[in-house]
């Protein structure tokens, strides 16, 4: 039976440089909870090493969990990876290292802290997440649908990060799930025209850094289970799975 999702798919950790402190697995389940949502994505810059803990403190609440990454190309665009299987995630985040350089300046870029479940620190990662991958843009959606993961431009009305902002335009024959419209967007504009959408299907995720913006946007789906091929089918309108509304 078909049923109403309520998704947040773009959340951040205190393990991403720009994540607040407070970005602790309990927080942000518990944010979540209060917000009315069904399902989450943990999307840290270029690092997916906060996704099991969150995870089990999802499972412990009675929240759905997706492991995701927010991959930065080599043009300095922003792609939303999610996938059903952590070790799917693992491939893409060995690769991910393997083409990030650098080491975090933690005074100028701030802490990056891999955390357990229970909120207690458990290491601190020292590369440079806040940089970009020596992966273009085509290489990372390639690579996240060789994967079977769901492929999205992140905020791409914003002028910095985004597909159109650093490209001017959706690259022809770039395969992706979907465009990503962030908070401010949603706030200014009150409605879905965004004029360089090339016919790719809009969602809106908060992109919380901060507690109190988780749930601050989200996307209702129509779906049969929360997995990323359930959400692939209703990106794409198929068999009766689609997007709902927009908030």
């Amino acid at each position: 039976m078909l049923k109403k999702i309520k998704a947040d798919l773009h959340i951040h950790t205190c393990l991403s440089p720009c994540g607040d402190m407070d970005m602790t697995p309990k927080m942000i389940v518990e944010k979540a909870r209060s917000k009315g949502l069904d399902v989450i994505g943990i999307c840290d810059h270029n690092s997916s090493e906060n996704v099991a803990a969150i995870k089990k403190a999802g499972k412990k609440n009675n929240l759905k969990v997706l492991g995701g990454m927010e991959v930065t190309s080599k043009e300095e665009v922003h792609i939303l990876a999610l996938f059903d299987e952590d070790k799917k995630l693992s491939e893409l985040q060995k690769i991910v290292y393997e083409n990030l350089e650098g080491v975090n300046d933690e005074e100028f870029f701030g802490y990056q802290l891999i955390v357990d479940e229970q909120d207690e620190i458990i290491d601190l990662n020292k590369k440079l997440l806040i940089g970009a991958t020596d992966l273009t843009v085509d290489r990372i959606v390639e690579l996240i649908h060789s994967l079977n993961g769901l492929a999205i431009a992140s905020h791409v009305d914003r002028e910095r990060f985004s597909l159109i902002g650093q490209l001017g335009f959706v690259p022809e024959g770039l395969e992706l799930d979907g465009l990503e419209l962030s908070p401010r967007y949603m706030s200014e504009k009150k409605k879905l025209d965004f004029p360089m959408s090339a016919g790719f299907p809009l969602v809106t995720f908060s992109d919380a850094h901060l507690p109190d913006d988780i749930g601050k946007t989200s996307t209702t789906f129509l779906l049969d289970d929360i997995t990323v091929i359930e959400l692939k089918k209703a990106l794409k309108n198929k068999d009766g799975r689609s997007i709902l509304t927009y908030s």
